[in-house]
């Protein structure tokens, strides 16, 4: 039986299974986005944090889902890296919502989302992504995302919209400086990382009526923008995937039943659902 190694990679982190026979290993390295990353670049991540890892085994098949893999040039990219690490694997490299929406409806159809430290959405026909709303990124994008919320929390502190309670708890757990904060997303790599970095921020305050219109805000973006624009909404379940979705899940739920939309599945991560997928094809491959 083949060897596969299977990849979710978000902005911030990684995860990597190893199927081998019946053994199952799993690997962590910094998550990879072709968007701010160069093949070289990509390439070292791969032989420094993954290849080390696994030693001597070498996979036979890579599946790779991945943030920034939906254009041409990313996935050449991405492409070329596993095979300069991994050369004589068979290598498909797909987008993020590809391989969430694999694990969150297998070979059915449905609306899957990813709500992480970026977000994208689209209807899954049970076989490919038939529609796509477009992902555009932190900059224009990203609504209900990490980055999206972490940006709201920065907003609020820069604007002294916080009260006096919630300045003194910002203060207390950042200890940082307009001057600090701006440098960080404007000059410094990765801002998208940096701005999801508050979300703790508003998980530690729930309640709160300002951490609370921050999230119910991100949210409404995030359905106006993206869920309301597929028809199938209104018949089909509404799955999410993501740090953030899974952590203001009641969230998800309360605005789903107030919209009058079924609530589906809502993962953390897509890991182990991709290999459930992947299992079974690997299985009806071999009958």
């Amino acid at each position: 039986m083949a060897t596969i190694l299977i990849a979710d990679s978000g902005a911030t982190r990684a995860e990597w299974c190893l199927l081998d026979g019946k053994k199952k290993k799993t690997y962590h390295t910094q998550g990879i986005s072709p968007y701010f990353l160069s093949t070289e670049q990509i390439t070292q991540i791969l032989a420094t944090e993954l290849k080390p890892k696994m030693k001597d085994i070498l996979p036979d098949e890579i599946y790779y889902y991945g943030t920034g893999c939906s254009n041409t040039g990313n996935i050449k990219s991405m492409k070329q890296a596993l095979k300069n690490t991994f050369p004589k694997a068979k290598i498909v490299v797909d987008h993020d919502l590809m391989g969430a929406a694999k694990a969150l409806c297998g070979d059915k159809k449905g609306i899957a989302c990813i709500l992480g430290t970026g977000s994208n959405s689209g209807y899954y026909n049970g076989k490919k992504i038939v529609k796509n709303n477009p992902g555009l990124g932190f900059i224009l994008g990203d609504e209900g995302a990490g980055s999206y919320l972490g940006k709201k929390v920065i907003q609020y502190y820069l604007y002294n919209t916080f009260d006096p309670d919630l300045m003194d708890r910002f203060n207390a757990k950042y200890n940082t400086s307009s001057t600090e904060i701006l440098d960080a997303v404007y000059k410094k790599p990765l801002p998208n990382r940096y701005m999801a970095g508050f979300v703790p921020f508003l998980i530690e305050n729930r309640g709160h009526f300002m951490i609370e219109n921050i999230i119910e805000d991100s949210f409404n973006d995030f359905f106006f923008h993206h869920i309301y624009k597929y028809r199938e909404s209104w018949t089909m379940p509404i799955n999410f995937i993501g740090s953030v979705a899974f952590g203001f899940k009641d969230v998800l739920k309360e605005m789903c039943e107030t919209f009058e939309l079924q609530l589906g599945t809502v993962l953390k991560n897509p890991m182990d659902g991709l290999v459930k997928y992947h299992k079974t094809k690997l299985i009806a491959s071999t009958k």
